[in-house]
């Protein structure tokens, strides 16, 4: 049942970011999700740190673009990822 909860909150958080991305699909997010969707528990502490990589890719091409409210939106998702990461204990904090 945990590992069902981790996975669903973690598909749901790449779900968010990949609609503040606002480019249309993106398929190394699609995958991330599908992936954190089917993987055994072992593998979302990895799945997280990648998902994180991406928000900040996201995040930075934002900037790069000028998108201040692109960058707002992936920056605050990004956050809450990581916090969540930290409480399901799938990231160290640093």
């Amino acid at each position: 049942m945990m590992q069902d909860y981790l996975a669903g909150e973690l598909s749901v958080r790449l779900e968010l970011l990949e609609a503040a991305a606002g480019r249309g699909p993106l398929p190394d997010l699609r995958r991330l999700r599908h992936r954190v969707e089917t993987c055994p528990l072992t593998e979302l502490a990895t799945a997280t740190t990648g998902a994180l990589a991406m928000a900040d890719g996201l995040c930075w091409d934002s900037l790069s673009r000028g998108d201040m409210p692109a960058f707002s939106r992936q920056a605050c998702l990004s956050a809450e990822l990581r916090q969540f990461g930290i409480c399901a204990c799938l990231l160290a904090e640093e």
